[in-house]
């Protein structure tokens, strides 16, 4: 699934091919995706400019004239930019066809993402108003962290997944920031420290930091916006490495399961 990194090398590579473009029409050939996509888009979207994309959490904000269109790509969702006369992809299941002959095409082989609209304040939509601080964002710091999780038995490491508590720190990026901070993913967030919280609000801003420059972690069905993988897996320290030494101690890593995730970790540098 696109992570936090994976999603804002999409937006990255999306905005400057999309923003100041006028929306001629739009092409809905299968609106079943997890949930089902608005069928007045058609009517609303053409004649309104694309001022912007922005980001939340894993979702794309498309900003136009009169409104938001949310994008959220899911296990297998992906966009690219394509000429209105070419021949369309197998699960190219929506398009955005500007006046200057380009198409913006939603492809999603699984149909896990959705697309939704607002006339409001996209921040304040109903999969949006709930959702955590940033990761990179100021919101996010080690005070925060702490009061947050004082009183709170469950494991650091799904602590730290909970897009209520902080957005976009998907499984393979908790797994490393939990390592470079010394962490056990299983200790009991409520007793974790605040200096070693410290130490994991500075990581995971590194790691995410470091994985958008290297344009997202090579997984299963990402790939940017011209179809290119990510190269962040061959920094990748624990994640997909059960039984083979650790960089730091030699320990072999292990692989245990944590809110139905796989968890990888040093038994020895992780405490």
């Amino acid at each position: 699934m696109p992570e936090l990194p994976e999603v804002e090398t999409t937006r990255r590579g999306i905005e400057p091919l999309v923003k100041g473009k006028i929306v001629a029409s739009v092409t809905i050939r299968n609106g079943s995706l997890r949930w089902p996509v608005p069928d007045f888009l058609p009517e609303i979207l053409p004649g309104q400019a694309i001022l912007g994309v922005a980001r939340r959490s894993k979702y794309l904000l498309f900003q136009l004239e009169k409104g938001t269109l949310i994008v959220h790509l899911g296990m297998t969702g992906h966009l690219r930019l394509a000429q209105a006369d070419v021949e369309r992809r197998k699960h190219d299941h929506v398009e955005l066809c500007f006046d200057d002959g380009t198409c913006l095409c939603y492809n999603d082989s699984r149909r896990f993402g959705a697309i939704f609209w607002t006339g409001h304040d996209p921040l304040q939509h109903e999969r949006l108003r709930n959702l955590g601080p940033e990761p990179l964002g100021e919101g996010f710091t080690a005070n925060y962290l702490f009061d947050k999780s004082r009183n709170r038995s469950v494991a650091i490491k799904v602590f730290l997944m909970n897009a209520s508590v902080v957005v976009g720190v998907g499984n393979i990026y908790a797994n490393e920031a939990l390592f470079r901070a010394g962490i056990s993913p299983q200790c009991e967030a409520g007793k974790v420290s605040r200096s070693r919280l410290q130490k994991l609000v500075t990581v995971t801003r590194h790691i995410l930091t470091e994985a958008i420059a290297a344009g997202g972690t090579t997984i299963r069905d990402f790939a940017d916006t011209e179809g290119n993988p990510g190269y962040f897996k061959q920094e990748l320290r624990v994640y997909g490495r059960e039984g083979l030494p650790c960089t730091i101690c030699h320990e072999p890593i292990r692989q245990i399961r944590l809110g139905q995730r796989s968890t990888y970790f040093c038994p020895k540098c992780q405490k």
